[in-house]
């Protein structure tokens, strides 16, 4: 699994799911930079979540630059998972 190129991490999201909503504001506020993927739009993300969830299209699914993957994963969870990737 893969992130956007210059982005420490990608959000793949819908456009009607609250939970993505809600997680982008807090990561604006915090200031984490992301790539923004509506799974909606984009097939081949849509199957990369659901490879990174079980067979489930579950969205907000954050991809990191170590390939690692939270669903639907809390402010302070983005910043612990964050603060162990390597430097760009």
């Amino acid at each position: 699994m893969t992130t956007t190129p210059g982005s420490a991490v990608t959000m793949y999201t819908t456009s009607w799911c609250g939970y993505c909503v809600r997680l982008k504001k807090m990561m604006q506020r915090e200031g984490i930079d992301y790539a923004e993927v509506n799974i909606e739009e984009d097939a081949s993300a849509a199957d990369l979540v659901m490879q990174a969830n079980g067979g489930n299209r579950t969205v907000p699914t954050l991809i990191f630059r170590d390939g690692s993957a939270l669903t639907n994963p809390s402010i302070d969870q983005v910043k612990a998972q964050l603060a162990q990737q390597p430097e760009a």
